[in-house]
């Protein structure tokens, strides 16, 4: 990045042992390094499987970490496995539950030689409960969670998939938060804590928003979904997400859609709760007139209008936008821009990126040479 230094972060000074792989430990660990916990990544000699991926999944969890690799099945390995643990304020492991006993990187044996440790246990099902061995993946994960029942569009019967790992993010996020409080506790009480985040649970908790009875015993209906609050596609294939819920809303879009589709003035959409109930007829007349027109004719009466619509962006575009410019919290380095902690704090984005995802063990000889020196590591 170009510029003068940037200051330190909130959690400067703040020491990460991150044992995890693929995307929900990694991403977390992440998010307490951009705001600037120093983080080192323990990879086996294969490295982590994410680097195997097709894709940036590796570069897109990891920057500002430093790669260690060590071999945590050998003695050697366990041994200094532990002497940098000990030195912790943070560990990430996200193995299946039992995995870092036979890595002789247990809880137990971690706080035994730093009992202020947060040891942070990413799983999918947790450590506890019968599905707590069986392996899973993200759409597991959101299929066990409910998520997957819960439809985008109005009308839409098919179980579809998100485009993004949305169980796998929800879990970074709550590790994070989880590990901030409990790093808040510990300045009063001194003592560490062994978090134990299931990434169904946190799936479960995002899904929970969108049942119909909370999480009582019910039809399934969808209550959230109205059906001028949806994607329509317009006469030039592009397609715009329209967000008429409120009644005033509403009454703004009606006019505009007037020429294409004059029943939407008929009475019997005149609430939202008649809006709902004949929905289905609805959101075919919707569809049916924004489809007459290209996506910047609309996009322009609405906006003249007031009314919340914006065309669907690719992610490349996104990152590009005005909009996203303006907050700056895109960030440059020699391998790419990076979407930093997305929070503003005083009008300047929270994050920073220092350093690229790195090299598998670029960081090994000077933290292994410093370890066994018994210089700080970190």
């Amino acid at each position: 990045m170009s510029g003068p230094p940037a200051a330190p972060g909130p959690l400067s000074g703040v020491r990460v042992l991150d044992l995890s792989s693929y995307l929900p430990g990694p991403f977390c660990t992440q998010i307490l390094a951009d705001l600037g916990a120093v983080v080192i990544k323990v990879e086996s000699p294969a490295g982590d499987a994410a680097r195997q991926l097709p894709g940036a999944l590796h570069e897109a969890a990891n920057r500002n970490k430093r790669s260690v690799v060590l071999d945590l099945k050998t003695d050697d390995g366990q041994m200094l496995g532990r002497r940098l643990a000990a030195g912790a304020d943070v560990l990430v492991e996200g193995f299946r539950p039992g995995v870092v006993d036979r890595l002789g990187m247990s809880y137990a044996v971690v706080h035994a030689v730093n009992p202020s440790v947060v040891y942070c246990s990413v799983s999918g099902f947790g450590q506890t409960g019968p599905l707590r061995d069986v392996p899973g993946h993200d759409v597991t994960y959101l299929a066990a969670s409910g998520v997957l029942s819960c439809p985008g569009s109005w009308g839409d019967r098919q179980v579809r998939r998100p485009g993004i790992p949305v169980s796998d993010l929800a879990a970074s996020t709550y590790a994070a938060i989880a590990i901030l409080a409990a790093l808040y506790r510990r300045r009063d009480t001194g003592g560490g804590a062994h978090l134990d985040l299931a990434i169904t649970d946190a799936a479960l908790s995002f899904a929970s928003v969108r049942a119909a009875e909370g999480l009582d015993d019910g039809t399934g209906d969808h209550p959230h979904l109205h059906p001028a609050n949806d994607l329509f596609e317009a006469a030039d294939g592009a397609t715009i997400a329209v967000g008429a819920v409120e009644e005033h809303f509403w009454e703004r879009l009606v006019p505009l859609l007037a020429e294409e589709a004059p029943a939407l003035a008929d009475p019997r959409f005149g609430s939202a709760a008649a809006r709902r109930a004949d929905g289905d007829e609805l959101v075919a007349l919707l569809r049916r007139a924004i489809r007459a027109r290209p996506a910047a004719e609309w996009l322009a009466a609405f906006a003249a209008a007031d009314l919340p619509a914006h065309r669907v962006l690719s992610v490349p575009e996104a990152g590009r936008s005005p909009q996203v410019r303006a907050r700056g919290i895109v960030a440059q380095d020699r391998d790419g821009r990076h979407v930093v902690f997305p929070v503003l704090q005083d009008g300047t984005a929270m994050g920073r990126v220092h350093s690229p995802a790195p090299a598998l063990g670029a960081h090994t000889e000077q933290v292994l040479a410093d370890l066994m020196d018994g210089k700080e590591p970190w």
